[in-house]
C-alpha cells in the first residue's frame, strides 16, 4: 500500500472471492509504472475486502488486504474486482456499500465481471458499461435497461469498466493519458511491452476466430455485423452488401481467411452466444433458442449436438 498522505490521485480496489489477480496486478502496476516514469508517487492504491480479511483470487493464491470495506479511506475511483463468481459471501454488505458510495456521488469502477455487482446495486443505471465477452450475454439478459457494449473498456462519466485482463491495462491507461497526456501513457505502456493502446472504441474478442489482426478490413465489418444480429441473422445478400462486395466474393474471403463458408461461421458465433446463455442464465431452452434465431427447437437441438457434442439441455443439466 502507497502511503496515501504522499499522493494525489487514490483508488481502492474491493476484492471479492475469486477474483482475478490478473486483472487487479494489471490495473495497480499501470500506476506504479506511471509512478516510476514521473519520479514520485502520484498515484496510490489500497485494497480492501467486506470484512478486512485476506480474499482468495482465481488462481487459489490468497492476498492480505488493507481494509475493511467499512474502514476504506476516501479514494478517487472504487473499483470492484470480481473474477469466477459473482456469488461470495458478505456480497448484501459489499452491494450496500457500493449504493452508499454511489449515493455519495462517488466514482465506481469495474473489473473483468465487476460490472455485474456494480448493476446489481443499480449503479449502472443510465450508464453506458462493458464487462468480459464470456459473460456478456447473461448480463445483457440479467439487465436488459443497461447498455453494456463489447468494447474493451468504457468510460461514462463517473462510471469506469473494462473487461479484465489486459483491458485494465488499457482502461488505467486512459486514466494517466488523461492526467498528463499520450507521451506518458505510451511510456507505460512500453515498459509492459504493451504494443497498441486500445481505446474506448476497440472491440473484444468476437466468435471462434478472434484474431483478425492484419485480416481484411471487409471481413472484419461482416464479422461485427453477424455478431451484432445473432437474434435475427443477416441474408447472406444483405451482409455482402453492407460489405460493398458480392455474395461469392463474400464466400471467397470467408474460405481463404477462416477456412469455413460465412454460414457455417454465422452458424457458430449463434451457438456459442447460445452456449453462454445456458450457462449464464436461468433462461428456458426454447427462450434461449429464439435469442440466436433459431424458430425451431428441434433444429437448435439438433445443430447445438453438433457443434459441442451434447444436447443443450446436458448444458443446463452440467451448469445447474
Amino acid at each position: 500500500m502507497n502511503d496515501v498522505s504522499q499522493t494525489v490521485r487514490q483508488f481502492a480496489f474491493l476484492l471479492v472471492d475469486k477474483f482475478s489477480m490478473f486483472s487487479l496486478a494489471a490495473a495497480i502496476d499501470t500506476f506504479r509504472a506511471a509512478n516510476r516514469q514521473l519520479g514520485r508517487d502520484f498515484y496510490g492504491w489500497t485494497t480492501i475486502s467486506v470484512d478486512g480479511e485476506a480474499v482468495m483470487a482465481s488462481n487459489g493464491l490468497p492476498l492480505k488486504v488493507d481494509y475493511a470495506i467499512a474502514d476504506l479511506p476516501p479514494a478517487d475511483i472504487l473499483f470492484v474486482c470480481v473474477g469466477l463468481t459473482t456469488e461470495f459471501p458478505g456480497k448484501s454488505k459489499a452491494l450496500g456499500a457500493l449504493r452508499a458510495w454511489g449515493r455519495r456521488g462517488g466514482a465506481l469502477g469495474a473489473l473483468s465481471v465487476g460490472a455485474y455487482l456494480l448493476a446489481e446495486a443499480g449503479q449502472l443505471e443510465g450508464y453506458r458499461c462493458t464487462i468480459h465477452w464470456e459473460n456478456r450475454a447473461g448480463f445483457k439478459e440479467r439487465f436488459p435497461h443497461i447498455t453494456c457494449t463489447d468494447n474493451v473498456f468504457e468510460i461514462d462519466r463517473k462510471r469506469y469498466t473494462c473487461a479484465g485482463g489486459t483491458t485494465s491495462i488499457d482502461l488505467m491507461l486512459e486514466i494517466v493519458r488523461g492526467d498528463f497526456g499520450a507521451s506518458l501513457a505510451n511510456e507505460v505502456a512500453n515498459q509492459f511491452q504493451h504494443e497498441r493502446i486500445r481505446s474506448a472504441d476497440d472491440r473484444q474478442r468476437i466468435g471462434p476466430e478472434r484474431d483478425l489482426t492484419g485480416k481484411s478490413q471487409k471481413l472484419k465489418t461482416i464479422v461485427e455485423l453477424m455478431a451484432d444480429n445473432l437474434d435475427e441473422p443477416l441474408s447472406a445478400v444483405a451482409l455482402a452488401k453492407a460489405a460493398g462486395l458480392s455474395v461469392r466474393q463474400v464466400e471467397r474471403l470467408f474460405l481463404r481467411h477462416l477456412g469455413m463458408t460465412p454460414g457455417r461461421y454465422y452458424m457458430r458465433l449463434r451457438l456459442e452466444r447460445a452456449r453462454e446463455l445456458l450457462r449464464q442464465t436461468n433462461l428456458p431452452i426454447l427462450d434461449v433458442a429464439v435469442a440466436t434465431g433459431f424458430t425451431s427447437h428441434s433444429y437448435f437441438a439438433q445443430s447445438y449436438r453438433l457443434q459441442f457434442g451434447r444436447p443443450p439441455s446436458d448444458e443446463r443439466r452440467k451448469m445447474y
